[in-house]
């Protein structure tokens, strides 16, 4: 199976479509999470601070499945 993502030192990097998907889809997913957290707060402080705790779990997610669909160094 090709990986799907490339390490290149800390940062995993896509390297066929089902990982520019993947990517995708988590920017999107981010963006989306944070205009919906913006339209209710009127702060930019507050609206990152409520904002944070999700993009951390998404982050997480995403790294977890970079990692795994990565090819492992030997």
């Amino acid at each position: 199976m090709k990986p799907h993502f490339r390490k290149t030192g800390w940062i995993y990097f896509p390297s066929t479509v089902a990982g520019w998907i993947i990517t995708v889809v988590y920017g999107g997913i981010s963006l989306a999470t944070l205009v919906w957290i913006d339209s209710v707060y009127n702060s930019l402080f507050h609206s990152l601070v409520r904002f944070f705790p999700y993009f951390m779990g998404f982050t997480v997610i995403w790294y977890w499945l970079a990692s795994n669909l990565s090819d492992k160094l030997k």
